[in-house]
């Protein structure tokens, strides 16, 4: 399978394994840096309607596991979002468009898991299955930690693209793959369980401009951003496992380590997460 950035053929296979599919392999290309999985056919038609990506589907301990995720983002967007419509592609369990409701006019979702319909009629959530069932145009549309999972990610971003209206802006948050644990410290452990089947793509800054370019858009700005703290970090390294933040995070994160740590992490990027905004040329 060739590069789906540059087309190239040459690529080297990055340590570590797929820990849900230890048949496939992950894939460095070697011209534009793009990482992806071997094989994409794992990922079929029903995956994601029928709950694959949560086999032990608990709805209350997904929305607790989001919810600082979700709060991060409202923060992160909330100007951007006032008085704005909005829609949210790929949006989980509804955490986040639940904190956007306090600014947003109208919050819509599309979301193709059915699990969730019952809390996304408690948060009144407008719920669409497709992007065919769009019927309006919005300010700001997000994908929070989905495009990775779409084999064709160009296609769809140019089809959300044509549902902005007039100076909207498209927010996307993606796994960042110069992450520190894989790049800088080298972690054997963390490569061996970061990488997930249900991640088809993943970007660095670099290709995240591509992708964008390709879909005759533009980056307003790309942003580094540590979701995990030093903690977890020194735990991996020392313990091999993860949930350091939640062991050591109480007598060695602070506010002021966590955002020293990212801006260091951030110049030399190798953040685990990238968020960038969009918008029409």
């Amino acid at each position: 399978m060739s590069c789906y950035l540059c087309g190239s053929s040459e690529f080297k296979y990055r340590d570590g394994e797929v820990r849900d599919n230890k048949e496939l392999k992950i894939k460095e290309c070697q011209e534009c840096s793009l990482v992806y999985l071997s094989d994409f056919s794992h990922v079929d038609e029903g995956f994601y309607e029928d709950s694959n990506m949560h086999k032990s589907f608990d709805l209350a301990r997904w929305n607790k596991e989001t919810d600082a995720d979700d709060k991060r983002r409202y923060e992160f967007t909330r100007e951007l979002i006032k008085n704005k419509e909005i829609l949210d592609f790929g949006s989980g369990n509804g955490g986040y468009l639940n904190y956007a409701s306090k600014k947003a006019k109208s919050i819509s979702a599309l979301e193709l898991e059915t699990a969730i319909s019952e809390q996304y009629k408690e948060y009144g959530i407008e719920l669409f299955r497709d992007i065919k069932d769009l019927v309006k145009k919005y300010d700001v549309i997000t994908m929070f930690h989905v495009m990775e999972h779409l084999p064709n990610p160009k296609e769809m971003i140019k089809q959300l693209s044509s549902n902005l209206k007039e100076g909207g802006k498209i927010i996307i948050e993606v796994p960042n793959s110069d992450d520190a644990l894989l790049t800088l410290y080298e972690s054997e452990s963390f490569s061996k369980f970061t990488y997930w089947s249900c991640h088809l793509f993943l970007f660095n800054e670099k290709t995240l401009q591509e992708l964008v370019h390709q879909c005759a858009l533009k980056v307003d700005y790309i942003k580094h951003i540590q979701r995990y703290p030093l903690s977890n970090h020194l735990y991996w390294l020392s313990k091999d496992k993860p949930a350091g933040h939640q062991k050591w995070g109480k007598f060695l994160d602070s506010d002021a380590l966590s955002d020293a740590y990212e801006n260091s992490l951030a110049s030399l990027g190798k953040t685990d997460t990238l968020i960038a905004q969009i918008s029409k040329i």
